[in-house]
């Protein structure tokens, strides 16, 4: 069999947040029996048609990095993990829908993956507002995917995907809110399996077809939260 042409996806978000599980979900379509702490960093592989059932369809290898540790780690741990950024195609930013505090370290995972090089500047949302400049020039397809929807009741459920649906739309980027223990949540067919497929083709058009100057918007050229209008984002 010929090799494949294959993209490289980080996963990001706090520890805890369930990444080890989606990943192994994402690419051996099973539940993680004992989940464990990612040391440093953990990749596996997940095989993705793009553009499945059309001319164009084509086989492709889809590189998912876990990358394990604290946004708020010492900088020495910050530059050992900025190995992990470089070559990146696209970013799946991983939030415990039980735990309000990971939703909004999202931000800064995103800037320390997307400017490598630059010291993190530590709190990105202040007084419901954050600088979207810190972003400029980033142009990388992002995926948000809520976890742990099964411990949310579901008399609470609108109350909590309302409060984070801002992340979607400031990230400009679709979301998933799923189960890791239920493999339905991404059954063939649903809309979490089209959104994940959606967004993997696109991390493959960056990658093989669209030419410099003409990239996927990563980012929105605008600044909002809940719904247009600027409030402090409190964490209790």
């Amino acid at each position: 069999m010929a090799s494949l042409d294959r993209v490289k996806v980080l996963v990001l978000g706090d520890s805890g947040v369930g990444k080890s599980s989606l990943v192994h979900l994402l690419c051996q379509n099973q539940v993680l029996g004992n989940p464990s702490w990612t040391v440093g960093c953990s990749v596996d592989v997940r095989v993705h048609d793009y553009k499945e059932g059309t001319p164009e369809e084509k086989t492709y290898y889809i590189e998912l990095w876990d990358v394990g540790g604290s946004v708020g780690s010492a900088s020495s741990v910050k530059s050992t993990r900025a190995v992990f950024y470089n070559s990146v195609n696209g970013i799946i930013l991983v939030h415990d829908l039980t735990n309000k505090k990971s939703s909004q370290n999202l931000y800064r995972w995103s800037l320390e993956a997307l400017n490598r090089d630059l010291v993190p500047t530590g709190v990105l949302v202040i007084n419901g507002d954050y600088d979207q400049e810190q972003f400029a020039g980033n142009q990388i397809p992002l995926l948000v995917i809520g976890t742990k929807l099964d411990q949310i009741h579901e008399t609470k459920r609108h109350e909590v995907l309302t409060r984070i649906a801002f992340l979607a739309e400031d990230f400009n980027a679709e979301e998933i809110n799923l189960d890791c223990t239920n493999p339905r949540y991404l059954a063939a067919g649903s809309s979490n399996a089209v959104k994940l497929s959606r967004f993997f083709d696109k991390v493959i058009e960056k990658r093989y077809f669209l030419k410099e100057g003409n990239q996927i918007p990563g980012f929105p050229d605008r600044k909002r939260f809940w719904g247009g209008t600027f409030k402090s984002l409190h964490y209790d």
